[in-house]
């Protein structure tokens, strides 16, 4: 079966935002590119960009979260308007305390993690960094949806 991979853009805070994500999540870097490191600078990259990320992955379980820095001749990334989530299955409620508790902090909370009316543990927040994030626990999950 295909896997699926969550891509984000960031603003140029993306390694700042990665290492906190490694911070909760655990693991090692499986790639960081960042713009410098392409041959010949295959975009109108400025100086001040050098040094920004191209490409960062970090494993999580099976999947694979990655992201890169949005050049500036590209415009900005509007965080706010992302409505896009990254929807976690935790495999405890103690597990999904501790991912909902780590990634949520210094962010904004929609949807305080706990008993949802459908029988899961679930909560919502947007992270410090404008990613929405939703964390599920489900007891009766049997892997399929």
């Amino acid at each position: 079966m295909a896997q699926i991979n969550p891509y984000l853009n960031y603003n140029g805070n993306a390694e700042e935002a990665f290492n906190f994500y490694k911070s909760v999540f655990g693991g090692e870097f499986a790639k960081v590119m960042r713009f410098k490191d392409l041959p010949n600078y295959e975009f109108p990259i400025s100086e001040t960009e050098a040094n920004k990320i191209m490409h960062i992955a970090l494993p999580i379980g099976k999947n694979v979260l990655m992201a890169n820095d949005v050049p500036e001749f590209m415009g900005k990334t509007n965080e706010n308007e992302n409505r896009s989530k990254i929807s976690i299955s935790a495999e405890s409620r103690e597990e999904a305390d501790k991912l909902f508790i780590g990634l949520s902090a210094g962010g904004q909370i929609e949807m305080p993690i706990g008993d949802s009316p459908w029988g899961s543990y679930f909560g919502m927040f947007r992270d410090k960094f404008g990613i929405e994030w939703m964390v599920d626990f489900d007891p009766n999950y049997k892997g399929q949806f």
